[in-house]
């Protein structure tokens, strides 16, 4: 069934048809368009989420993107900016292949359609011209028609009027044969003209209108069959981008499954390490008997050895940092009675312990005690903070890794130089044993640069060697003692009888206590605390003498500053944190780093 038989005269219908097939070409072509721009803006914004999100830092510089919640998350991020990369394809595949082809074809179908229907005017205009003309002819044959029988009649009744005269019948007689020849020709001319409209309608009917209603179904088809396809392109795009983006989908999965909490424990355990041995038990010291107090009022004093030696009850030379966090200084513990504790020394004789909970009396020191000096380490990134070659200024168990990593690095610079030589001198053998294929000179200067840099980094190495050694055994010293103190706790005290508890007790502690030497920990902790002026203490006496071999600002608290080449006094050695506590010859102590100074002991 076609247009030409079944719908031969629904030429309006076909024209408001074909109107609205090549209307809903352009509507699809544009929402289509809308649909690209839809794309291409969800895109942007989903590059524009994951670039606000990546981080800012290297890889390498940041200490974050070793946890793998870290690692899934910028992982989620990359698959979700390669999934913003497919959205983009989409909307590329259909701005082309659906819009651009779409719009064109539009065009030309538009301009198709157009020559059909002027085609089908032009025949129905003839066909009209063709009617009119019968219309004329026909006309013309009636009123020549009657012209004639009126003239015969007149002719008949001047025939029978016998007051005629001969010639006014003969007039008429005349007359009417040439209307009636008239009458002739007019109906042979409107015959003539009706068989020629009746052939022409036939043609436009059953010939020429059907071919242009077969040529304008065949247009619509076309379209229809181009827009189809267009629909088709819209999913047969997402579906092109589907594998890829399933691929994202799995990577989001997998990136979610590859978090590892126990493995991000023990990260942030190998990033955050100090190596610091545990601080020791905090000994008691009983003030319930006045006279017990007179041996341990007295302030720091400096034993044979020329270590410093906890005394007083007004100051607590032991450096301790329980319940701290970056490792910040804690002031004094402070006895029920409201005195300071003294010092404890973990290789002497267990003292009885105070009843109260540690927790309550550190949580009363933070309100009531304020530190003068707080940790060096507290202090990183400020001023005051010197940044050495070694990495003492970082805890020892940091700077161990840190030195690990320099080491590696040197090696394989080294390595790489080694190989470099080994190459260059085969390529000079080679030029020595083939002149025309280079100068054997032109490859001095690189060989003895290269064994000038092997050189510097098997210095570098050695160095850095030492440097790691001397970390290690520190890492290992500060285990054993933290160790020896977990395996050996103290034990409880001794009942007293109860007319002598107290007073055994107390002259027992007090006279271990100046008796025993500074602990271990106490010379290997890195907080150095000091207290309200509320707590006076006695100058210690100088353990050294050190010159400064660098400048040193001395800017941040509890820091002092110092000149190249001054002589100063030497009272506390390093603990391991890479800070020194001297004095001024002008008066004015304070901390220095020790790499900046040569020092001397007495």
């Amino acid at each position: 069934m076609d247009w030409g038989t079944e719908l031969w005269d629904q030429f309006e219908v076909l024209e408001r048809h074909t109107q609205w097939g090549l209307d809903l070409l352009d509507r699809y072509v544009k929402f289509v368009k809308e649909r690209t721009e839809v794309e291409q803006a969800y895109a942007k914004q989903l590059r524009s989420l994951v670039k606000k999100y990546l981080p800012k830092r290297p890889v390498k510089d940041d200490p974050e993107s070793k946890f793998s919640q870290q690692q899934s998350f910028v992982q989620i991020l990359q698959e979700v900016n390669d999934f913003a990369g497919q959205r983009e394809l989409v909307a590329e595949n259909l701005g082309i292949r659906v819009c651009l082809e779409l719009a064109k074809y539009s065009q030309d179908i538009k301009q198709e359609r157009k020559m059909h229907f002027q085609e089908g005017r032009r025949a129905q205009q003839q066909l009209e011209n063709g009617f009119k003309q019968l219309e004329n002819s026909k006309r013309k044959f009636e009123r020549d028609c009657r012209e004639a029988e009126k003239a015969a009649q007149t002719a008949e009744r001047l025939d029978q009027d016998i007051n005629a005269t001969k010639a006014d019948v003969e007039k008429a007689k005349q007359q009417a044969h040439l209307r009636s020849h008239m009458a002739e020709e007019s109906k042979n001319e409107y015959a003539a003209q009706l068989q020629r409209f009746n052939r022409d309608q036939a043609h436009f009917y059953f010939s020429q209108m059907p071919q242009i209603f077969d040529k304008l179904q065949d247009m619509d088809e076309r379209r229809a069959t181009h827009l189809g396809a267009g629909y088709g392109l819209l999913s047969e795009a997402e579906l092109q981008v589907v594998p890829i983006i399933a691929k994202c989908l799995e990577g989001m999965k997998v990136a979610a499954d590859a978090v590892d909490p126990k493995n991000d424990s023990q990260v942030l355990i190998e990033l955050h390490k100090s190596g610091f041995a545990r601080p020791g038990d905090v000994e008691f010291e009983d003030f319930s008997q006045p006279m017990n107090r007179a041996p341990s009022d007295s302030s720091l004093g400096t034993p044979s050895d020329g270590r410093p030696e906890l005394r007083g009850s007004g100051r607590s030379r032991a450096k301790r940092w329980p319940f701290s966090k970056k490792n910040k200084p804690c002031p004094p513990l402070l006895s029920s009675l409201g005195g300071p504790l003294p010092s404890a020394l973990p290789n002497g004789p267990p003292s009885p312990r105070s009843g109260r909970d540690p927790l309550a009396i550190l949580s009363e020191i933070s309100k009531s005690v304020k530190p003068r000096l707080a940790s060096f380490r507290s202090l990183r990134g400020s001023r005051g903070t010197v940044v050495t070659e070694d990495f003492s200024h970082l805890p020892p168990e940091q700077q161990r890794k840190r030195l690990q990593q320099q080491l590696e690095e040197r090696s394989r610079e080294l390595q790489k130089e080694v190989d470099q030589r080994e190459a260059l001198k085969k390529m000079k053998d080679v030029y020595e044993k083939t002149p025309q294929m280079g100068d054997p000179a032109s490859l001095e200067p690189r060989i003895t640069e290269t064994l000038g840099n092997i050189e510097r980094l098997k210095l570098e190495v050695q160095k850095y060697e030492t440097w790691l050694a001397e970390a290690e055994s520190r890492v290992l010293s500060n285990k054993g003692d933290s160790l020896s103190r977990h395996v050996r706790p103290p034990d409880p005290p001794a009942s007293a009888p109860p007319d002598s508890s107290s007073n055994s007790n107390a002259s027992q502690d007090n006279k271990e206590s100046s008796e025993e030497p500074p602990s271990e920990e106490g010379q290997d902790a890195p907080i150095y605390t000091e207290f309200d002026e509320d707590f006076e203490e006695e100058p210690a006496s100088p353990i050294g003498h050190c010159v400064a071999i660098y400048h040193f600002e001395g800017s941040s608290e509890g820091t002092i500053s110092m000149a190249e080449g001054e002589g100063l006094s030497l009272m506390e050695e390093d603990k391991g944190d890479g800070w020194t506590r001297v004095r001024r010859k002008e008066g004015g102590e304070g901390y220095v780093p020790t790499s900046y100074l040569r020092v001397t002991l007495n």
